[in-house]
């Protein structure tokens, strides 16, 4: 019989009456009912704990125990047999030399045999049996007087509070290993531990995803079976830690950790952690993506590119060819031409257009600050450099394209890295230690001739060489001069949107425009006619207007410019740029911005001037 809980709370006792069989299907309806622990006695005790998957405290049988039912014996000079588990009765016999009355120690092994033991105890005289429960109910059987050996109050109650500490013991373990399982099952990373004999004991859900295998197939196993090639087993010979290996699985690139267990200074096992980079990577894109969407982004299409003239179709053309493909693009053509539009419209034109665009400027930064923004820095890397690092441009292209616009004006020590990263497609970053594996694909572009800067040692010829796969030239200006008007009405419907103003041009001022020998190319000619429009006091741009336009005040016509020789134009050249330099405070950007051209072509001219 089960009697309801005793106490309240965690720690409440259920009294449960039952000996050997009965006290097993006792204990067993205790445990259904939540009991996590059993306290019993004797042999009973002994058959729960063979019974059941709980632990069972045992209530302790003192020799004072004994001694007090021994005093219960009657007559006083019966022959008295003691008999019991050996959990009951051990000690007994040294009893065998302080009492006066006659003792013999019956021995149980088991509760089958108490029947014959204590009936051959009876054929040699023994009377009386002081023992443990079957011991009693088997003499009784007999026609003996049998006399109950019990604990006193404090063994029961030593053993309530042992087995209440080992229930809180229990439970602690059993949290911090949910805890731990938990950690495990739901980790991102592959995690798999061995024993010492190399077999597997943890293979948690991402292991079976990055190993494409159950784990019902993996544990027990033999490692070496699961995984060729691990070094799993080594790292359990030799007890040290091997950190930051790459593992290339399938598509899958990983970063594995390999750990040996120890307990004191043996080595149990070992634990091997394999994060999924490529996954890692895609987690980290979604989040990159959302916080530098602004600035990774292609917005043209190859199709805004406006012209139709037969040089810039064909140039359009190889774009879409180019387009489909993932190899590296090199593309040349004079300051303003168009280039980034170009590679704008290849990434979208390609299976990364999804993916992120990141242009790089080379011209734009110094060396030291274009390196850390190409490849990232950890914290402390330098004097200034952000906590907790800074991924690179190069990481947040990751299965995306880079644009490296003036790529001819990165210094040589910074090309030889990017060779690294283009060969061996990953970057490490600055005070780093690991390398990031990137999927990139490279677009550059360069108003200069690499040629005669390779010649020169001024640019390396391996990298040229990896950047020169496929080439798209963009054609200048002044060499598809029919689409000029399509792109002066263009512009001007741009500007009147953002200038709030309605004018027109006509057709004899386009034929001005088409004559021009347009050397800062479409980026000059989209600021001429912003500042066309501006200048512009009626509904149509005039010729005065155009004048100012191109020529910023100077009243030279173009077609009488180009009766002019080399060193008139020169002169005019050198005029204009230093007049508009001085006009600006020598304001370098702002001057190139006026003139229509970048500061490098700006810095060259005066270079040449000077």
């Amino acid at each position: 019989m089960v009697d309801e809980w005793a106490g309240a709370g965690p720690e409440g006792v259920m009294v449960v009456s039952g000996s050997f069989e009965a006290g097993v299907i006792a204990a067993k309806e205790a445990v259904d009912k939540g009991a996590e622990m059993i306290i019993s006695c004797g042999g009973t005790a002994q058959l729960i704990a063979a019974a059941i998957n709980v632990p069972v405290v045992e209530i302790k049988v003192t020799v004072l125990d004994v001694l007090n039912a021994l005093g219960k014996v009657k007559p006083k000079k019966s022959l008295v047999g003691i008999a019991g588990f050996p959990n009951v009765i051990y000690g007994c016999e040294k009893l065998l030399n302080f009492c006066k009355m006659p003792l013999q120690v019956i021995n149980l092994e088991n509760h089958s045999e108490a029947k014959e033991k204590i009936l051959t105890a009876a054929h040699q005289g023994i009377r009386v049996i002081v023992g443990d429960s079957i011991s009693v109910e088997t003499a009784i059987q007999l026609g003996l007087q049998g006399i109950l050996i019990q604990s006193d109050k404090n063994s029961i109650s030593q053993a309530i509070k042992e087995a209440q500490l080992i229930v809180g013991v229990r439970r602690n373990e059993q949290e911090r290993f949910q805890l731990l399982k938990i950690i495990i099952e739901s980790s991102t990373d592959g995690i798999i531990s061995i024993d010492s004999n190399n077999r597997i004991n943890i293979f948690n859900p991402m292991a079976e995803e990055i190993f494409q295998m159950p784990a019902a197939q993996a544990i027990a196993q033999p490692v070496t079976a699961i995984i060729p090639n691990t070094r799993l087993p080594q790292v359990i010979a030799h007890g040290i830690s091997e950190i930051g290996d790459i593992q290339y699985i399938g598509s899958k690139v990983i970063a594995t950790k390999r750990i040996p267990i120890k307990i004191g200074n043996e080595v149990v096992g070992a634990v091997a952690n394999f994060q999924d980079i490529t996954q890692l990577q895609r987690y980290e894109q979604d989040i990159r993506q959302k916080l530098y969407a602004k600035g990774l982004t292609a917005k043209v299409s190859i199709d805004e590119i406006i012209g139709t003239s037969a040089a810039l179709t064909i140039t359009k053309e190889r774009a879409r060819l180019y387009g489909a493909t993932d190899s590296t693009i090199l593309i040349t053509g004079e300051s303003g031409t168009g280039k980034e539009m170009f590679a704008q419209s290849i990434h979208n034109l390609s299976k990364r257009k999804n993916g992120p665009f990141v242009a790089i400027n080379c011209a734009a930064l110094p060396d030291n600050l274009l390196e850390s923004e190409l490849f990232g820095y950890e914290e402390g890397a330098f004097t200034g450099a952000r906590k907790g690092g800074k991924p690179g441009l190069l990481e947040l292209a990751h299965n995306g394209t880079v644009f490296l616009d003036e790529i001819s004006e990165m210094h040589l020590i910074l090309q030889s890295r990017l060779l690294r990263v283009l060969q061996e497609k990953e970057v490490m970053r600055l005070g780093g230690d690991r390398v990031i594996p990137i999927d990139v694909r490279y677009i550059a572009a360069t108003n200069q001739n690499l040629d005669e800067l390779v010649a020169n040692k001024q640019f390396r010829q391996d990298l040229y060489y990896r950047l020169n796969i496929l080439r798209v030239h963009v054609p200048p200006l002044r060499e598809r001069t029919s689409d000029i008007p399509a792109l002066a009405e263009y512009f001007i419907k741009k500007f009147n949107k953002q200038h709030k103003k309605d004018v027109t041009i006509s057709a004899g001022i386009q034929k001005i425009l088409k004559k021009h020998r347009w050397p800062g190319n479409v980026r000059e000619f989209a600021n001429s006619i912003e500042r066309a429009v501006l200048l512009a006091t009626g509904n149509m741009i005039g010729e005065s207007c155009i004048r100012q336009a191109l020529f910023h005040d100077h009243d030279v016509m173009h077609d009488e410019a180009e009766t002019m020789d080399t060193n008139i134009l020169s002169n005019l050249e050198h005029h204009t740029i230093t007049k508009i330099l001085a006009e600006e405070g020598f304001n370098y950007t702002k001057t190139a911005n006026r003139l229509g051209i970048n500061r490098t072509t700006l810095w060259r001219k005066l270079h040449k001037l000077c």
